[in-house]
């Protein structure tokens, strides 16, 4: 969907509320020529007890966090960014919404070391639906192993989510679009699984769970952890710093794909290599139905900040 064709009309920028259509930076942005930016991806749901943010501590915390690497001080609080999130899904009426919190290195000068170029922080909410399509969830995707690697932590780091490493990212997904795949998977620089563009991948074998560890060039999911998190609770062995071969992906009894955007996202196969019998395994819907349970119902009540 085109943002042209959604009703949403106020973003916050620096402090302030603003149009939409005012929302803009100078050309000359540190961030646009350099990539120096740090942003989180959230989802606010529509639950039993109202809106509410899913996560957004935790989200919060690696905004921070992805921060440090590039000498980035925020110039706002956690309370104010609360604040101000809150506010704009109030604002724009969103029973559920997609979050975009950014900061980044603003107009001064350009040059590598972005000096004392202000940073810049904007929060924009939207209705965002099912990332990688409408079916994904039921029927699952096809997904292809990207010829472009995942960056290693020794040439940028894999814990931050940093708006310039994402071109990483939109060079798989451009691949695996331009050969009829609904997504990529990455390879680390030792051809192990790292992840997918903008998802954890989780693999299913004899019951147990395995997921690439954080060594493996992945980053930290809020969403993966959450994964983690309650299928223990159900029960399962969850190997949460696994190395996967790329030739295990294709004898997995079930994969799938977590992230904010992508939830739970069965996959259907990889290369043209159907996983398991082609359908969304039992492991992977039991995930996907307890996930959505909760985000549906916000039982959880230290995951959730309400609107």
């Amino acid at each position: 969907m085109s943002f042209d064709d959604m009703d949403v009309g106020t973003i916050w920028m620096d402090g302030e509320f603003v149009d939409w259509e005012d929302a803009q930076v100078h050309v000359l942005t540190h961030g646009l020529h350099y990539g120096t930016g740090v942003f989180e991806g959230v989802r606010c749901y529509d639950t039993d007890n109202g809106p509410a943010i899913f996560r957004w501590e935790e989200h919060l915390d690696r905004l921070y966090q992805s921060a440090k690497p590039y000498g980035m001080e925020i110039p706002f609080d956690r309370d104010e960014l609360t604040e101000a999130t809150i506010e704009l899904i109030d604002r724009e009426d969103l029973p559920s919404c997609y979050i975009r919190p950014i900061a980044f290195y603003g107009y001064d000068m350009l040059g590598l070391d972005p000096g004392d170029a202000p940073v810049k922080v904007s929060i924009a909410a939207w209705p965002w639906g099912t990332y990688l399509g409408e079916d994904a969830l039921e029927e699952g995707v096809d997904v292809a192993v990207s010829s472009w690697r995942k960056y290693a932590s020794s040439q940028m780091p894999t814990n931050a989510k940093t708006t310039g490493t994402y071109v990483n990212s939109v060079l798989a997904s451009l691949e695996a679009d331009s050969n009829d795949y609904t997504e990529a998977i990455l390879l680390n620089k030792d051809g192990q699984v790292a992840e997918g563009p903008g998802e954890n991948l989780f693999l299913v074998r004899d019951g147990e769970i395995y997921t690439p560890g954080l060594a493996e060039s992945n980053l930290d999911g809020i969403t993966r952890q959450t994964v983690i998190e309650l299928a223990e609770e159900q029960g399962y062995t969850v190997h949460d710093d696994a190395t996967i071969s790329r030739g295990e992906l294709y004898t997995a009894d079930e994969l799938f794909f977590s992230g904010t955007a992508a939830e739970v996202t069965p996959i259907r196969s990889v290369d043209d290599v159907e996983v398991g019998p082609g359908t969304k395994g039992p492991v992977t819907d039991e995930m996907q139905r307890t996930f959505f349970d909760i985000v549906e119902s916000g039982e959880r009540d230290e995951w959730f900040t309400y609107v």
